[in-house]
């Protein structure tokens, strides 16, 4: 706790600082808001394997690779359903 606290608490108020900007701005949850509030639902619980958790709630859980890719850029979650 004396090591991480002051950082952990840190990202926390930037995630709520983010959070707050968005639901402001006009417009739907796309994909990677709801792969985020997905994420936070999970930390917020006493399961174990919280990072396990919240990287899989980014993650594309298909196996068979596309034909080319559709983009440059990664873009944070799977846009896909899952």
């Amino acid at each position: 706790m004396d090591l991480y606290f002051l950082e952990a608490r840190s990202k926390v108020i930037d995630l709520a600082a983010f959070l707050d900007r968005v639901e402001r701005a006009n417009g739907k949850d796309d994909f990677r808001m709801k792969a985020l509030r997905a994420a936070l639902t999970d930390l917020s619980g006493k399961n174990k394997q919280k990072a396990r958790r919240a990287l899989l709630a980014f993650s594309d859980p298909t196996t068979k690779p596309i034909p080319a890719a559709t983009t440059k850029a990664a873009c944070g979650a799977f846009p896909g359903t899952k």
